[in-house]
């Protein structure tokens, strides 16, 4: 019950929008694909810039294809986590899902999907882009870019758990 408290909490914060904030991703390991394009069309919408300061895994990694590229940048610790969506079946087991995968896909920048198909596409197993191979894709922060946000709202930490017929691009509590 605390959890969903928590996360209620999270989920209110997250969606008061302010073009003076920034939102600092770290943390996020993802969760229902259909929350995050939700999440991240309001940020697009709001105009706030983003900055991936940390782990950003699984379905939140959509931010790279639903924000700008011009409004996000990656701190030198940010780290990105890609895996094919999945979901339960009838039994409660963790199925890949195809149609979920396809759309996670198309939600990416093209030299985003490049990265993913140069290394094998994607499959159950996470895969991660950092370092140069993220630079290349993701303009990297500017300490002053960083040292500058006045108020920023942190993204991530907290994982809520829902419907368990939509696809996911991560696991969740049931682990």
């Amino acid at each position: 019950m605390l959890a969903r408290l928590i996360a209620a909490a999270v989920w209110t914060a997250l969606t008061v929008t302010s073009a003076s904030a920034t939102l600092i991703i770290s943390a996020d390991i993802g969760g229902k694909m259909q929350d995050y394009t939700t999440r991240f069309r309001q940020v697009r919408d709001s105009g706030e810039p983003v900055v991936i300061a940390g782990k950003c895994v699984s379905a939140c990694t959509m931010v790279l294809g639903l924000v700008p590229s011009d409004r996000i940048c990656a701190t030198q610790n940010a780290v990105l986590g890609f895996h094919a969506a999945w979901m339960f079946d009838n039994s409660g087991k963790r199925v890949v899902s195809a149609s979920g995968t396809e759309d996670l896909m198309k939600t990416y920048p093209a030299p985003v999907r490049a990265w993913i198909e140069r290394h094998g596409g994607l499959t159950p197993k996470m895969m991660y882009l950092r370092g140069r191979d993220l630079a290349a894709i993701v303009a990297p922060c500017h300490s002053s870019r960083v040292a500058s946000v006045s108020r920023a709202k942190r993204f991530g930490g907290v994982h809520q758990v829902g419907d368990t017929n939509t696809p996911r691009a991560s696991s969740d509590a049931r682990r």
